[in-house]
């Protein structure tokens, strides 16, 4: 059995440290607040379809390692939140004022997108897509189409740029602001991924204020917020109509949908203990393409170092 095999009795679900201040459980993250400060620690939980559905062994340590990286590469285009990693679940970040959006950048028509032209629902964008465009073809240029950040349990909702500011979502101001951001670090990434053999496909945003500082937020670049394919098939796939060689969580959207009939309505399938693992070696390969690095794969008891490194770092008490 191996490191991930063994890592399935072990995933984290679920953490308890009120010693780090007030509480707020999303998707992934359990977020543990106190004055100007937010650790945001990465739990192994899976969601698709806004549905929490399992855990995946490693996938919260994956997540954080990679945004840590990629946090630190993107730093000088877009700042961002990241103060200090001082366990490889951790995130201490400066707390800022949410801007309720999600932005979602794309390079490719593909994904949630393609359903939606499919399905004629793609203009609650505002966002023209050329008639005619195949699945998975290239945009001239990445584009933009945002939707609102709604609570654990309840499902975004696609928005145009000129509603979420007739909303009060954002200002125009801001909307500007982050518009430019998002578009400036996805460059950045798809950059880096092409130097990778890696094509960034997509991905989301969330950005954050103090005062009127516009600061990049949460995660960025992860495997569970991007798509990524491998740039080297690209070409040959897309000829033949195949789909592209996924490296990302869109392996999990699909295998429900395929294998399960289900996108989020009605009540979710089990997920057997193999497409736990194969996840979770997808989300490894995929770091260690990104960053040069070889994930070292260490089973236990998840919770018990990271108590131990957030007591070490005195994260803990007053």
């Amino acid at each position: 059995m191996g490191a991930f095999e063994t890592q399935l009795q072990h995933t984290l679900r679920e953490t308890d440290f009120p010693g780090l201040g007030d509480k707020y459980r999303g998707k992934v993250r359990d977020v543990y607040g106190r004055g100007d400060r937010l650790a945001l620690i990465a739990t192994d939980r899976l969601s698709a379809f806004d549905h929490i559905l399992t855990t995946v062994p490693f996938k919260g340590e994956l997540l954080t390692r990679t945004a840590v990286f990629w946090f630190e590469k993107t730093k000088d285009v877009v700042p961002n939140h990241l103060l200090d990693a001082p366990d490889p679940n951790v995130c201490v970040v400066r707390r800022c004022e949410r801007v309720n959006v999600e932005v979602v950048v794309r390079g490719y028509l593909t994904g949630s997108l393609w359903r939606d032209v499919q399905e004629g629902k793609a203009g609650v964008y505002g966002v023209p897509i050329p008639a005619g465009m195949k699945k998975d073809a290239a945009f001239e240029k990445p584009i933009l189409t945002p939707s609102t950040k709604e609570e654990v349990g309840k499902h975004d909702e696609p928005i145009s740029a000129a509603a979420l500011v007739a909303r009060g979502l954002c200002t125009q101001r801001d909307w500007e602001r982050i518009s430019e951001a998002a578009l400036a670090v996805f460059a950045e990434g798809q950059k880096w991924a092409a130097s990778r053999g890696l094509i960034l496909v997509d991905t989301k945003y969330e950005f954050g204020k103090v005062g009127d500082a516009l600061y990049l937020i949460d995660e960025i670049h992860t495997q569970d917020c991007s798509r990524y394919w491998d740039a080297g098939e690209y070409a040959a796939r897309f000829a033949g109509g195949q789909d592209q060689k996924m490296l990302d969580k869109e392996n999990i959207r699909q295998w429900l949908i395929k294998e399960r009939g289900f996108s989020g309505h009605g009540t979710p399938p089990a997920i057997p203990d193999e497409v736990r693992v194969d996840l979770a070696r997808t989300y490894a390969s995929t770091y260690e393409r990104l960053t040069g690095q070889p994930f070292r794969a260490e089973p236990g008891d998840v919770a018990d170092r990271i108590r131990r490194n957030l007591t070490k770092a005195g994260l803990f008490g007053s």
